[in-house]
């Protein structure tokens, strides 16, 4: 495709890159919930172990698929086996259905960065600030619009001058940002009363596997939980990888860039958890630490900082500015995945390629917004949850299209083009490849069946 002819300028390039799609609100949102649900050290050793299993399969398959074809998602499974062209299509859904939802979040989360800077963070904590904020007809769309401007603009500008520029000075900052925040709230102490509550008893609750009552369903539970969180982090089976993966340079060393960008995306979501977790834990107790998703970040961790005095107006500031970076080095290579695949299936320049996507996201993003007014509803999803409009598009996208893709993936790989094929691209400079057994085990067996025991869950047919 036109635009793959340019690429990363070298691996670090690639790695900051794809480890800042895969550190997003994933991250920031999900994993501490995870853990505080599911015991603590227990779901923290079991997603490590899946990272250096399961993800790095997933990972190194579609870094490879991408490098190897030098194709964009749409084509690049069609380059491997003309008969399984198929996944193409779908991992390109994927991204397309994620971008406008996540660019309305992607806007939430500029609200309160805003208002934090701008010394308003008190105003956030009082009651139904978050959802009169995202009811209100006319501000949601306007940050919605800022989100993707911002988004199209560093996509725009292309590989080496976009993607790769904004992630040098993004990541590293991110890194820091998430490392300060966690050390700070590991100094933290709180009282209420006769009981005070230390940053070090969080790290702890955090820390220590509890094991207590626990039986083969509720492992089965947590390794789901842990293999779901991974899944979604390390931006598997929605094209980002496998676009990233054919603008990574034939001489670098493939197998080592997946074992930094595992590094990355596994700090971050651990630094996140103490980041997290620890605050909840010492400002307002155990209970506290059982919120997630959109109420955690918009409205649990507001009340932290509110009772936190001054320092939790600048902590607060930090860590939306935080979450800003996260969200938006996400969203790029969410449209880059879709930009790509325009470019090389309509022929069209990178340019008029983001304009389009930038629109498209634009409208959908726009609907997304107005299903918390005009349009609102809810349905109930096969997985029991209950959602509108966004809910609806996340469902779809993450819990159904996802695990096709990679479980089409799994068995392009481990039985049609078989393993080696994708051993011999990533080793292809005579590259030691370590975990090689595992990645044929993996990838022909494991990885297809958990993967559709997690499609099973998201459908509803089997509950744990």
């Amino acid at each position: 495709m036109e635009e793959n002819k340019k690429s990363f300028s070298g691996s670090i390039g690639f790695v900051l890159a794809a480890a800042g799609s895969a550190v997003g609100l994933g991250n920031l949102w999900r994993f501490p919930y995870l853990a505080a649900k599911n015991g603590g050290g227990l779901f923290l050793v079991t997603y490590f172990v899946l990272v250096l299993t399961f993800g790095f399969t997933l990972l190194v398959s579609e870094v490879a698929i991408g490098r190897k074809t030098k194709n964009s998602p749409l084509r690049a499974y069609g380059s491997i086996h003309p008969k399984w062209k198929w996944i193409g299509p779908f991992a390109v859904i994927v991204p397309f259905m994620i971008m406008p939802y996540y660019c309305v979040i992607g806007g939430w989360v500029l609200k309160y960065a805003l208002v934090y800077l701008t010394g308003g963070g008190m105003n956030a904590t009082s009651d139904g600030y978050f959802t009169g904020f995202i009811t209100a007809p006319v501000q949601p769309i306007i940050l919605l619009a800022v989100f993707v401007f911002f988004t199209s603009f560093v996509i725009y500008k292309g590989i080496d001058k976009g993607i790769e520029r904004i992630s040098r000075i993004l990541m590293p900052v991110l890194l820091l940002v998430v490392t300060g925040i966690a050390v700070f709230a590991l100094t933290m102490s709180h009282s209420d009363g006769n009981v005070t509550r230390t940053g070090l008893e969080g790290l702890k609750i955090y820390l220590i596997p509890d094991v207590s009552g626990l039986t083969a369903g509720r492992f089965m539970g947590v390794l789901l939980d842990a293999m779901g969180q991974l899944f979604y982090s390390i931006s598997v089976a929605m094209g980002i990888m496998v676009t990233y993966g054919a603008y990574l340079g034939d001489k670098e060393n493939l197998i080592k860039s997946a074992r930094h960008i595992e590094l990355f995306d596994t700090a971050v979501a651990f630094l996140a958890g103490v980041m997290i977790i620890v605050p909840l834990f010492v400002v307002m107790g155990r209970d506290a630490m059982d919120a997630s998703g959109p109420s955690l970040l918009f409205i649990s961790m507001p009340e932290v900082f509110s009772r936190m005095g001054i320092a939790g107006m600048i902590l607060g500031a930090a860590f939306f500015i935080m979450v800003f970076f996260a969200a938006l080095t996400s969203s790029i290579s969410i449209m880059e995945a879709v930009v790509a695949s325009f470019i090389e299936k309509f022929g069209i320049s990178r340019k008029k390629a983001t304009i389009i996507e930038g629109i498209i996201a634009m409208i959908i993003g726009t609907i997304v917004c107005l299903g918390y007014n005009v349009l609102y509803f809810e349905v109930t999803l096969p997985n029991g949850a209950v959602g509108q409009i966004l809910d609806i598009l996340d469902y779809i996208s993450n819990y159904i299209l996802m695990p096709v893709v990679a479980i089409g993936t799994c068995i392009l790989v481990g039985w049609i083009v078989k393993p080696k094929a994708i051993i011999d691209e990533a080793t292809k400079n005579g590259e030691w490849f370590g975990r090689k057994g595992m990645y044929i085990v993996m990838v022909r067996f494991i990885a297809p069946l958990l993967l559709l025991i997690l499609f099973l869950q998201s459908l509803g047919i089997i509950r744990l």
